[in-house]
């Protein structure tokens, strides 16, 4: 598929997708989203062992182009509530069920469903310039792309009503001091930081980091005996593992293990 609304690249085992319409700040359009449920699809077929999500120009994402003749109120066809059960429904929990690490490098704004489709990743990596925006209610909307879910369990009831209510812009740094983000660092660093845990995850062992992922999202829905009990399921299973035989052996032979993902 030739894309004209992203980019997309795997590279030594590391995937890049780029939102790329930066003259509206990577804001979704229908194209953008087809391309992007294409390039997940080809993601998981790839190899590919980690995923960087980003925007080119100045923003992250935007969230919805509500530019587009085809958002404008009375089209029912492709009305908000259409959109997020065709395309940002699917996005996010296709995200959030990748065994692979996703990074979100927050280059620039993240607003709206672009906000809540990084905090969805695993990593968000911010430049000290970017921004996250809970826009919704500026448009009569409530947050989506799982924004009512995440935000409390990320920074509490008490922030996430103020972020959702009142629709203020939240720095890097802020998120970052909130535990709302991994990480913010200097714009002049930021590539450099997200290339650099890109590049550890591509040579990780995949099978551990998958199941370790699928646990921890897991956790809300299970009490501590019961995620005990998939602890302990995970580690026998990965103590037959492939990956696990070259930790021990290079474990004893005092050298870095090469890590095949199985």
């Amino acid at each position: 598929m030739r894309y004209e609304a992203i980019e997309y690249a795997v590279e030594d085992g590391v995937a890049r997708l780029t939102f790329n319409r930066p003259e509206v700040l990577n804001c979704f359009s229908t194209t953008m989203h087809i391309e992007v449920q294409h390039a997940l699809e080809h993601f998981r077929a790839s190899g590919g062992r980690v995923l960087i999500l980003t925007g080119a120009g100045r923003g992250f994402c935007a969230g919805q182009d509500l530019g587009e003749d085809s958002m404008r109120p009375g089209n029912c066809r492709v009305e908000p509530g259409h959109v997020i059960d065709q395309y940002l429904k699917p996005l996010v929990l296709a995200l959030r069920a990748l065994p692979m690490p996703v990074i979100a490098a927050v280059n620039g704004v993240a607003a709206g469903a672009g906000a809540n489709i990084a905090f969805a990743c695993d990593f968000v990596i911010a430049a000290r310039s970017a921004s996250f925006v809970q826009s919704f209610c500026k448009l009569a909307l409530v947050p989506d792309c799982g924004g009512t879910w995440m935000l409390p369990r990320l920074v509490g009831e008490a922030r996430a009503l103020g972020m959702a209510l009142l629709g203020d812009g939240l720095s890097a740094e802020q998120a970052a001091e909130w535990g709302l983000i991994w990480q913010c660092v200097d714009d002049s660093q930021f590539g450099a930081t997200v290339d650099t845990l890109a590049k550890k995850f591509a040579v990780a062992p995949t099978q551990a980091l998958a199941r370790t992922k699928a646990a921890i999202h897991g956790t809300w829905e299970h009490s501590m005996r019961e995620q005990m009990d998939i602890e302990r399921d995970a580690q026998r299973e990965l103590a037959r593992s492939a990956d696990y035989a070259e930790a021990v052996t290079a474990f004893f032979e005092k050298r870095r293990p090469s890590f095949r993902g199985r």
